[in-house]
């Protein structure tokens, strides 16, 4: 019958070292004992911290709300009452109207550091989380981890991509590649909505354009192997190794204006390297323009591609369909939020 050690703990270890270490392991119990002790005493003082912590959150949830709601009740009178102002009063109004928009915008500071319903997206995919990172330190580890994730990613893409376009012909590696654009823009879907749940100025048509991506790629994996798929193939392991080229530079030309913009602290410290622009960039982007329309060109050209195939009489297969009018829209969406972003700053 094998020993159970049922003794207390000093029994225990007299009949488990030697005299000249009793001593030692006695006082080394004694010292864990202390610690525990001592540890169970900060976790409880971090659980009543932590209650605290939650009660401070929902009320400065529930006290921006209440703000919020009276500055558009507010907005909403000065609006009304603002062509029956005299000349004087209508500058106080206006001083008026920019201390609200000044407020809004700290509250919207505030609100990156508070608990916040999950959106129709996230809920669906995480379910109810709390996604909010409570520290500054921590928002940017997220927000770099995720800049360095597109890099790596886009690197891998090219690698792929050209690969399969000179190297192999086979439809598993197709699939394959399919299934990493796939995963790779449901990933970023993901992850931009929890850089928006945390202050993240993300622009709507950047997430609507990897929303639309995600379905393209979806289209691309389910679509079987034959005359109409072997056709269209080429292009688009082309355009799909040209396009992550694209990003590849314009990561690193984004990411170098985005550094400065933070340094001169004329950008948010969660802003990404889809947003903000300035006219001194115009000297690095004078070399980025050409490649990025060239490429919206050459989804308009995947576009027309694709709608020859599908009025083709031996396309059995919905996918040349469905795929050419997406293809377009998110090109000529970003093409236009691009070109809004940057042609007032040249006062064109």
């Amino acid at each position: 019958m094998p020993f159970q050690c049922v003794a207390p703990p000093l029994i225990v270890i007299g009949c488990c070292w030697g005299r000249g270490q009793r001593a030692a392991r006695a006082r080394s119990w004694e010292e864990m004992q202390q610690d525990f002790q001592s540890i169970q005493e900060t976790h409880r003082l971090y659980r009543l911290k932590l209650e605290e912590l939650t009660k401070l959150q929902n009320n400065c949830t529930s006290s921006i709300a209440r703000q919020k709601k009276r500055l558009q009740e507010l907005a909403l009178v000065l609006k009304r009452c603002k062509p029956t102002l005299s000349s004087e009063a209508v500058g106080a109004a206006q001083e008026l109207e920019n201390q609200m928009k000044e407020r809004q915008g700290l509250f919207f500071d505030m609100e990156a550091y508070l608990p916040k319903k999950n959106g129709l997206y996230l809920s669906l995919v995480l379910g109810n989380v709390n996604v909010t990172l409570l520290s500054k330190q921590a928002k940017f580890a997220y927000k770099d981890e995720y800049e360095k994730f597109k890099l790596y990613l886009t690197i891998i893409l090219i690698l792929i991509s050209f690969t399969c376009r000179f190297l192999l012909n086979s439809r598993v590696t197709d699939a394959a590649f399919n299934f990493l654009l796939v995963w790779y823009y449901c990933t970023l879907t993901i992850r931009e909505s929890i850089l928006i749940n945390n202050g993240s100025r993300i622009k709507g048509w950047w997430v609507i354009h990897h929303y639309v991506s995600t379905f393209l790629s979806g289209v691309m994996l389910t679509w079987p192997d034959g005359l109409m798929y072997q056709k269209f193939r080429n292009q688009f392991l082309s355009f799909s190794m040209y396009q992550s080229f694209v990003q590849f530079l314009q990561y690193y030309y984004q990411s170098g204006c985005l550094y400065r913009l933070r340094a001169l602290g004329e950008r948010h410290t969660m802003d990404l390297t889809v947003e903000g622009f300035q006219s001194w960039m115009w000297r690095g982007l004078t070399f980025l323009l050409p490649f990025l329309f060239f490429g919206h060109f050459w989804q308009l050209f995947n576009a027309l591609t694709l709608f020859n195939l599908a009025r083709d009489p031996q396309c059995k297969e919905w996918q040349g369909e469905s795929s050419q009018v997406p293809q377009p829209a998110a090109q000529e969406q970003e093409g236009v939020s691009r070109a809004s972003t940057c042609w007032p700053q040249r006062g064109l």
